[in-house]
């Protein structure tokens, strides 16, 4: 059994990595379209690639964005010419950055004729009518779940700090979501198990029909924040890897936690890259 008094625990989500075939695409439609701002451009030190486990990347041009409102989940694209073709849904590991907005219905309309092109647009959840969500794909092929929390769910979970808010759900694919677990059992952290209900998104990529169900389960992190580990079907792959670098679309996320020092990285039953960050007494990173 877990103890969670002793056993260490994943916290906040403090950045999402990208690889991505051209950054200005995405400079363009994050600044313009969702608000976002530049926090720092330039290239990959060599300690950041190696904290990846990928030393290929140092040198690398990179680009990192934060919400208007500059809370504290960054998302970093680095340049990555293999990474062109990339869609999300598709290939295991990391899939989804689930994003918390003010008005989910207002940036649908915003959003028409963007680069973001919608691929299941604003709806209740069902178990939960109260928060509304869309879904997009971006630039980069990547996948952004838009989603709008509403009173009296009973879930804690982000309220947006602007119109196009922090990163508050990453989620994860493989071909068994029960092993995906595995990877997060070391940690102290409370999870809700496995559960099958229709995702029309993940059916649509794969040629499924709408009424398809799949498995999935969360991890709950605290700071109103989830890791969400699904079950792809079949048709899902092997995400290929250049030499010494990372996969294509979205491929670290890193978490705070407690107690560490310095950082290490895991690798999920799915492939997913875990970057772990260790904080100092004050809570920021040592």
């Amino acid at each position: 059994m877990r103890d969670s008094h002793r056993a260490p625990t994943l916290g906040r989500i403090l950045e999402v990595t990208y690889a991505v075939p051209d950054l200005a695409a995405i400079e363009a439609a994050y600044t313009r379209w969702l608000g976002y701002r530049v926090t720092a451009r330039g290239a990959v030190g060599e300690a950041l690639a190696r904290d990846w486990e990928a030393p290929a990347l140092a040198g690398r041009a990179q680009l990192v964005l934060e919400p208007a409102a500059g809370e504290s989940v960054a998302l970093r694209f680095v340049a990555e010419p293999q990474a062109g073709g990339w869609q999300a849904l598709t290939s295991f590991g990391w899939n989804v950055s689930e994003i918390v907005v003010e008005d989910v219905d207002t940036l649908a309309a915003r959003l028409s004729g963007s680069p973001f092109r919608i691929i299941g647009g604003p709806a209740g959840l069902t178990r939960f009518p109260m928060i509304r969500a869309m879904q997009v794909v971006g630039p980069a092929g990547e996948c952004l779940y838009f989603t709008q929390v509403g009173a009296g769910s009973g879930l804690d979970l982000a309220r947006a700090q602007a119109p196009v808010g922090r990163v508050f759900i990453v989620v994860a694919g493989g071909s068994d979501v029960r092993r995906m677990f595995e990877a997060y059992a070391g940690f102290g952290n409370a999870v809700d198990p496995p559960v099958s209900t229709r995702v029309q998104v993940i059916s649509q990529a794969n040629g499924l029909p709408a009424d398809t169900l799949h498995a999935h389960g969360l991890v709950k992190l605290g700071h109103g924040s989830l890791i969400e580990l699904d079950e792809y079907p079949a048709a899902a792959m092997r995400r290929p890897e250049p030499a010494g670098g990372l996969p294509p679309g979205m491929a670290v996320v890193a978490f705070e936690v407690a107690g560490r020092v310095g950082s290490a990285l895991l690798r999920g039953a799915a492939g997913e890259r875990i970057l772990l960050v260790g904080t100092n007494g004050a809570g920021g990173p040592a």
